[in-house]
């Protein structure tokens, strides 16, 4: 079958479920680092990553703590994002094809950030955008402002290019941040510091989860 047919009516119905960003990744090389079986994985070898916008007037009403508001949201997006990945995953498998979908926010380890696999690490491959400072993916017209979820397939599809664009002189992330965890580097972020703050934030009870939505709320895109 023909890689670039694929992804075309791929992308299409995916938009048509509402899907804010799409891209393909080769995942080859890194299905290593998936914690995920080696027989789930067989013949698996392309990404489709898929992003939905959260909404900017509940992100409006983050300051230097996450709301209720937000949290309800959060949780919504991300239950709307496995619906969709599931209305995707079936649309692939009807073509004859297998595919594994990876749900939207189950974290393994909390302390440690980890998951079955990074949808954020997937997304760069996919072209949607990069790591930022504060070690979330950042996309270009979004900024950081959507949710990701991720299905494995072996269909055909043709991959997308990795961005070449970057934070530049941006430091809003940093400046705001309530654990100080975000700096000069991408690569220097503190995540002990950042679950730290996000415990105490579960802690005071203003969230029934570990997320916090400051830095979010400050990486508006360009």
């Amino acid at each position: 079958m023909d890689k670039n047919k694929n992804y075309a009516a791929l992308k299409k119905f995916a938009i048509a479920q509402g899907i804010s960003l799409f891209g393909v990744a080769d995942i080859q090389g890194i299905k290593s680092d998936f914690k995920l079986s080696e027989k789930s994985l067989v013949k698996l070898d392309k990404a489709v990553c898929l992003g939905l916008r959260l909404a900017q007037g509940i992100l409006d009403e983050i300051s230097c703590a996450p709301t209720r508001l937000y949290f309800h949201h959060y949780r919504t997006v991300n239950a709307s994002l496995d619906q969709t990945a599931l209305r995707i995953a079936n649309f692939i498998q009807n073509k004859g094809f297998r595919t594994l979908p990876i749900p939207a926010s189950i974290i393994l380890d909390w302390e440690n950030q980890k998951a079955h696999l990074s949808h954020k690490k997937l997304g760069v491959l996919a072209g949607l955008g990069w790591i930022g400072r504060n070690n979330l993916l950042v996309n270009k017209k979004l900024g950081s402002q959507f949710r990701l979820v991720t299905i494995l397939t072996d269909m055909p599809l043709k991959t997308d290019t990795q961005t070449k664009d970057d934070c530049g002189a941006c430091r809003l992330c940093v400046k705001i941040c309530p654990a100080e965890a975000i700096k000069e580097s991408p690569g220097d972020f503190d995540h002990l510091k950042c679950f730290e703050k996000l415990k105490d934030f579960q802690k005071q009870k203003l969230v029934d989860q570990y997320i916090c939505g400051v830095c979010v709320n400050a990486c508006k895109g360009k």
